[in-house]
């Protein structure tokens, strides 16, 4: 429990040299934390490692502690996977695997497709939680290697996107269409902001671009929340959306039935 501890806090524990992934195993990357989750980040129980480092900076983010690309400690990924044997087991029997996520994993786009390929070659699922903007750093082996990509698609009108993220759409699109293209299963993933991300038009145009993409298998519809409020203080960094109400259920059903009048599944 105690090494648990220390690497859930950014030490990584000793290399596994017995991994049988050659020379992936020595590939660096930077890790932020990691944790254990059911039901959030993909099917089944998930090893989630959050890597460090994302170019957005999205209004309502939980996780600002990841921004920072020299954030986190270095590892390798013989160490990462180190971690995930312990708890392999149980990601095998519920169905689950591994998720990288982040920041944004895709800003070390060698280490994550390394510790994708290094998950696949230990019989073991993957999944990418990503907002695509980095989408092109992603090589087809990368994301052969994925299970799942979780993609999260902030907003479909182009200045809300900006405003809401500091970037441009385009670049997200593109690599939806792509992972259509590729048969790369995907959930899209929407935060429903009340006052921000809730106009109509917005709604059903990304209702209506999803549907038009062959492999999507649900879209999660998440409700805003002020959970990482605290973490701004913490960092001296002003939260730009303080006062934003969280959505009633009312809101995030009614945004939900726009998704599935297009015959989306929607959780």
């Amino acid at each position: 429990m105690g090494s648990d501890v220390a690497a859930r806090q950014g030490t990584p524990p000793a290399p596994d040299t017995a991994s049988g992934t050659g020379g992936a195993d020595t590939v660096t990357g930077r890790m932020h934390s990691w944790d254990v989750s059911t039901g959030v980040d993909g099917p089944g129980t998930r090893f989630v490692l959050f890597t460090a480092g994302c170019p957005l900076r999205c209004l309502y983010c939980e996780n600002p502690d990841t921004w920072n690309a020299r954030g986190g400690t270095e590892t390798t990924v013989g160490e990462v996977m180190a971690l995930v044997r312990r708890f392999a087991p149980a990601l095998r029997s519920t169905g689950g695997g591994v998720t990288v996520t982040g920041g944004e994993p895709l800003m070390q786009p060698r280490f994550t497709g390394a510790l994708m390929h290094a998950c696949k070659a230990a019989g073991l699922g993957t999944a990418l939680d990503t907002s695509g903007f980095l989408g092109a750093d992603a090589d087809d082996a990368l994301l052969a290697d994925t299970d799942l990509v979780l993609l999260d698609i902030k907003s479909f009108d182009p200045a809300l996107y900006r405003l809401v993220t500091g970037a441009a759409l385009s670049p997200t699109l593109r690599f939806a269409r792509r992972l259509a293209d590729l048969g790369r299963p995907a959930w899209i993933r929407f935060v429903l902001v009340p006052g921000l991300t809730d106009p109509r038009d917005n709604v059903e145009g990304l209702a209506d671009f999803v549907a038009g993409l062959s492999n999507v298998q649900r879209v999660d519809v998440l409700a805003y929340h002020r959970l990482g409020v605290p973490k701004y203080a913490a960092l001296g960094l002003r939260y730009r959306l303080d006062g934003a109400p969280e959505p009633t259920e009312d809101e995030l059903h009614a945004v939900r039935e726009v998704f599935r009048s297009r015959g989306l599944a929607v959780t």
